[in-house]
């Protein structure tokens, strides 16, 4: 064997070895290809399934955010009705107090007026005071 021969074997098993590397790259892209077309397909099927359930799908988020609103809206009702009451009850708890400050010196002015007019009475029908002792 020269070195002739030698560098062609050589650069003939590097040119195959290229060869098969590019034919080995060429078989994987294939393969990957058929996998990139069934993903596809796979895609298109589910793209066409959103499209049937999406008119549903809204129509259904449109009516729940339609109940959302009228329920805010009725809360907010509550709210002001809430407020309403408590102020009611305030203003009932007011008025019963200054009822009850106004009715106090008059029923203690009844309760003296009654024991005045029984004193005067028994001084009327015994003709004693009621100091006196029997």
């Amino acid at each position: 064997m020269t070195a002739d021969n030698g560098s062609f074997i050589r650069d003939l098993l590097v040119g195959i070895g290229a060869f098969l590397l590019g034919l080995g790259v060429f078989v994987a892209m294939l393969a990957l290809a058929k996998t990139l077309r069934r993903l596809n397909v796979t895609l298109d099927g589910v793209d066409r399934q959103l499209e049937t359930l999406g008119g549903p799908v809204a129509k259904t988020l449109n009516h729940v955010d339609g109940i959302a609103n009228t329920a805010d809206q009725t809360l907010a009702r509550l709210g002001g009705v809430v407020g309403s009451l408590e102020d009611v009850a305030s203003d009932v708890s007011e008025t019963a107090t200054l009822t009850k400050n106004a009715l106090t010196p008059a029923i203690v002015n009844v309760g003296a007026t009654v024991s005045g007019v029984s004193a005067g009475l028994r001084r009327l029908v015994t003709g004693k005071k009621s100091t006196d002792q029997p």
